[in-house]
């Protein structure tokens, strides 16, 4: 009991990397910044093409989103920071994240959002236009905000999926949360810092989690 405690519950190794995880830290939030309103805007334009009127665009879209969404973010990834180089397109580990990540959030986004606008009646389309609104106009002055009350438990639980998604930018040493954890552990030859990551991780999703929950529990009922 003793040694697992030494080997993954060491306080001293954990105090010591804290500082240095904690950079990591930013660097996670950073990205999360970055990524979540380019990925929410990108599905916004992905579900107002893949709803358009023209037929053509509609279907390469389709086949786009369900491509991204199908292919693993972390082959996505590997691809584009390991493969293209070879094409001369060479990304910096943060660059390469973030366009893997855009492609693979802005789909699913996408998809929400789809859904959110096909859930709101022909009637408000109707009296909006009605009213003297143009296509455009109805979408951004009655469409999209009644789609977007509509899925919004979806849209925050996708964004905590891609709070945890960036744990996968390590493998391209994107110096984030896990990949400085795996630093730490690589030089004290101890688990203690990968345990104060999940740690970490968990402080920070489970308000995130909770809040998910209740948004829907109250639009259940």
């Amino acid at each position: 009991m003793e040694e697992l405690a030494r080997q993954f519950f060491n306080v001293e190794i954990m105090a010591k990397a804290l500082p240095f995880m904690l950079r990591g830290l930013g660097m996670t939030a950073m990205l999360c910044a970055v990524l979540v309103p380019l990925g929410l805007i990108g599905g916004l334009g992905v579900a107002l093409v893949a709803t358009g009127r023209h037929r053509a665009l509609r279907f390469i879209m389709a086949m786009a989103v369900d491509f991204f969404r199908a292919v693993p973010p972390l082959v996505l990834l590997i691809f584009i920071y390991s493969a293209l180089p070879f094409a001369g397109i060479k990304l910096t580990p943060f660059m390469a994240v973030l366009l893997a990540f855009f492609l693979n959030t802005a789909s699913f986004y996408g998809e929400i959002f789809r859904a959110g606008i096909e859930s709101v009646g022909d009637g408000q389309w109707e009296a909006a236009r009605a009213t003297g609104l143009n296509r455009g106009q109805t979408l951004v002055y009655v469409i999209i905000p009644q789609a977007t009350r509509n899925v919004l438990p979806d849209l925050a639980s996708n964004t905590l999926e891609i709070v945890k998604l960036t744990s996968l930018a390590s493998v391209v040493s994107f110096a984030e949360l896990l990949y400085t954890a795996e630093m730490a552990r690589s030089v004290t030859y101890n688990a203690s810092p990968v345990v104060l990551a999940a740690f970490i991780y968990l402080l920070f999703m489970w308000p995130l989690v909770r809040l998910v929950s209740r948004m829907e529990h109250k639009v259940a009922q």
